[in-house]
């Protein structure tokens, strides 16, 4: 399975493959998708639209894991996030992938084992779970990276809970 996970931004989108290889998973790429601030919000998610659209042609991805929208103070920051949410999902659900959503909280809490973590040690802990000599940068790619890694984990959950439900009593 190759999972892109995608780290929402009308600025600086970030995302980042990554595939498994039996019960481990392994770094395929990452990076970002870069707007200008000065462009018309609606140019913006075309920029990220169109980068994305490249690359799940690029790395032919089985599955899109995003962040969930998260509360925010300035309801116009939450409602622009909704509208690049919105942007990949549709581009997810035309490229006819599976998608995955997951909480801030959640994400952190799988990946680092604490639901408050902050930057650097999401970036840690990425680092160390794909074997990387440097942390991952920007922030944002390191997010992404965390993303997909969380599919990984609640994936398989999920998968051995349907496969017991199958099984005969």
């Amino acid at each position: 399975m190759r999972v892109l996970g995608i780290d929402p931004g009308s600025e600086t989108l970030g995302w980042g493959v990554v595939e498994s290889i039996g019960s481990k998973y392994k770094l395929v790429d990452f990076g970002t998708v870069r707007s200008s601030p000065r462009a018309a919000f609606s140019k913006r998610i075309l920029k990220a639209y169109e980068g994305l659209f490249e690359i799940i042609d690029r790395f032919e991805p089985s599955v899109v894991s995003v962040e969930e929208a998260f509360y925010a103070v300035n309801p116009s920051v939450a409602i622009k996030l909704g509208q690049v949410r919105g942007a990949i999902l549709l581009l997810a659900e035309q490229k006819g992938l599976e998608i995955a959503e997951y909480s801030p909280r959640l994400i952190k809490k799988t990946v680092v084992g604490y639901g408050n973590a902050d930057k650097r040690q999401v970036q840690e802990m990425v680092r160390l779970l794909l074997g990387l000599k440097a942390i991952p940068e920007p922030h944002d790619a390191a997010d992404a990276l965390a993303i997909a890694i969380c599919h990984f984990h609640h994936a398989g959950l999920t998968e051995k809970l349907r496969a017991q439900k199958l099984k005969p009593r």
